[in-house]
């Protein structure tokens, strides 16, 4: 279909499609469409988080490799932003859809066809690049169902749908396991990876204007910069599994600062670069960094946290259910508020308020005991799936706004530190909580030890309650007593398993706690000084506008 566009029709920036006035079907039609993106590439992720243990047990995989199917997706997504803008700018959207969605199909049918763990690595890595372009794709179909004065809501609606996946990956997964089937989860991904490409061949965004974005030096920086990303990723995902005294540990850190800082150094004396290392390292950029990281940190007590403590105590997807349906909910309303509630005067406050809630729910979960299950947990989590998107799209906002505001190509620089900064600290919230959790659990399973003593009355009557279980199968008493040792060496780990993971949700408390302070602090110097940070940006942006009008 051809279009004519009038001025504040036209695309704001290469690479984007154009703004047309649709009428309400299409614009139903293309919120439809953005949604399946969306969710189908957070699902790429969510499906293979919340069934690692099932996809490890049917292809015979070690923790340490199992651990590499999660590493490779992060290495593979975190660095896409910097080729994918530009490939968008310099060969237009229909190509990119095209390639981002077949590729994937490619990769998915040969994993459905061929049961392997390199197969498997191949399309996790493949997924990792696909989520970037889907979640590009899915803003700018949620744009499109938007009226123009609400149309960076579909942006902060798009990046929201592809964190709402995980919590939904963890409801339907049971229903897709219900057989013990592991080929249903790859049937699924092959499914939505055909329904999208329908989709998007039935109804497509408006055409881009294109521009030569390319250079060579352009390639050489990723050459660089991506497997630096990539081995720090890889140290992140392996650390607490492999732990950090493993030699090569040391070596893949020391290649990353080696690569990313030539990569870096190369883009600071360039005349166009692809990361703008000045703008980056400015104050109120490195401010945006630390908060985002910062919050995906905390927001790992959901992942992490609460999730691992419920598989302690045994429970599976299947009982789990409820909880992630709450959550997914949950997340859903923290979009919608977060929406709703956007003050370009005031974007301050849901980051402080979606900090504060982390806290609160972190401090509700830290007395939990081996009776603990997953009806105690849903208004904590509920809490904190709700903060998890209502910060979102204030920050989203903040770095838009700065970025642009410095020019177009800054874009660029804004997608690779947002995409760094969430994948990165997500990686370093996991890592560190998951030391952390293992560090205290040691140190409570010798306290609780040394409480013990091999003759203590009770001790012995709780080892031979523990070995009554076997007294029809086994006839020997030594026999007997040697497996009530063993179970209550077990009850006696679970014990000071959750007692760590108590720690880890009470750190998690106070870290977010003063992380509150430090924000809320600003957030009231600022309104009683009647400061808007993002004043000279959002000025900036409305010359941009009156300038792509005329």
């Amino acid at each position: 279909m051809a279009h004519s566009f009038a001025p504040h029709e036209r695309p704001l920036l290469p690479g984007s499609p154009a703004t047309p006035d649709h009428p309400p079907a299409r614009r139903a039609a293309y919120f439809a469409i953005g949604t399946l993106l969306g969710l189908t590439g957070g699902l790429g992720n969510g499906l293979l988080i919340a069934n690692l243990p099932q996809i490890q047990g049917s292809l015979g995989l070690t923790s340490v490799e199992g651990a590499w199917l999660t590493a490779i997706y992060s290495m593979t997504s975190v660095c896409m932003s910097l080729l994918l803008i530009k490939f968008r700018q310099q060969f237009g959207l229909q190509r990119f859809i095209r390639m981002s969605l077949l590729g994937f199909l490619t990769v998915a049918v040969l994993q459905l066809f061929v049961h392997s763990y390199a197969v498997e690595l191949i399309v996790r890595g493949a997924a990792g690049i696909v989520s970037s372009g889907l979640t590009t794709l899915c803003f700018f179909y949620i744009m499109q169902a938007m009226p123009a004065t609400a149309r960076l809501a579909g942006m902060i609606i798009g990046f929201g749908l592809s964190q709402v996946a995980l919590p939904l990956a963890r409801v339907i997964s049971p229903m897709l396991l219900r057989n013990g089937e592991i080929q249903n989860l790859f049937v699924l991904e092959l499914g939505l990876t055909l329904l999208c490409l329908g989709s998007a061949a039935l109804l497509r965004l408006p055409p881009s204007e294109r521009i030569k974005a390319f250079e060579p030096l352009d390639f050489l920086t990723f050459c660089l910069f991506a497997p630096g990303m990539a081995l720090l990723c890889a140290v992140l995902a392996l650390g607490r599994v492999v732990w950090w005294t493993t030699p090569w540990l040391g070596y893949a850190v020391a290649g990353a600062i080696l690569l990313t800082g030539a990569a870096l150094l190369i883009e600071h004396n360039r005349a166009n670069p692809l990361l703008n290392t000045r703008w980056m390292r400015t104050r109120n950029v490195l401010r945006f960094i630390a908060i985002v990281a910062i919050i995906r940190i905390l927001l790992s007590e959901q992942n992490f946290g609460s999730i691992g403590l419920l598989t302690l105590a045994g429970m599976t997807n299947d009982q789990l259910v409820t909880l992630n349906l709450i959550v997914t909910l949950a997340a859903v309303a923290g979009i919608a508020a977060g929406v709703l509630t956007l003050n370009p005067k005031d974007l301050l406050w849901p980051v402080v308020v979606s900090v504060a809630i982390i806290a609160i729910g972190a401090f509700m979960d830290a007395d939990a005991t081996n009776l603990t299950r997953p009806a105690n947990l849903y208004a904590s989590q509920a809490l904190i799936g709700f903060a998890a998107l209502f910060w979102m799209g204030a920050a989203t906002m903040v770095g838009i706004l700065r970025a642009l505001s410095r020019g177009p190509s800054h874009i660029v620089s804004f997608s690779a530190v947002f995409g760094m900064a969430q994948t990165i600290g997500g990686l370093a919230g996991t890592a560190l909580l998951g030391s952390y959790q293992i560090m205290r659990e040691r140190l409570h399973s010798q306290e609780i030890v040394e409480t013990l003593s091999a003759t203590d009355p009770l001790v012995l009557q709780r080892i031979q309650q523990l070995g009554g279980a076997y007294a029809r199968t086994l006839g020997d008493p030594l026999l007997r007593q040697a497996e009530g040792g063993a179970l209550f060496a077990q009850q006696v780990s679970r014990e000071a398993n959750i007692l760590a993971y108590n720690d880890v949700f009470f750190l998690i408390g106070v870290v977010a706690s003063l992380v509150t302070l430090w924000l809320g602090g600003r957030w009231i110097y600022l309104r009683a000084k009647g400061i808007n940070p993002v004043a000279e940006e959002l000025v900036a942006m409305q010359r941009m506008r009156e300038r792509a009008a005329q």
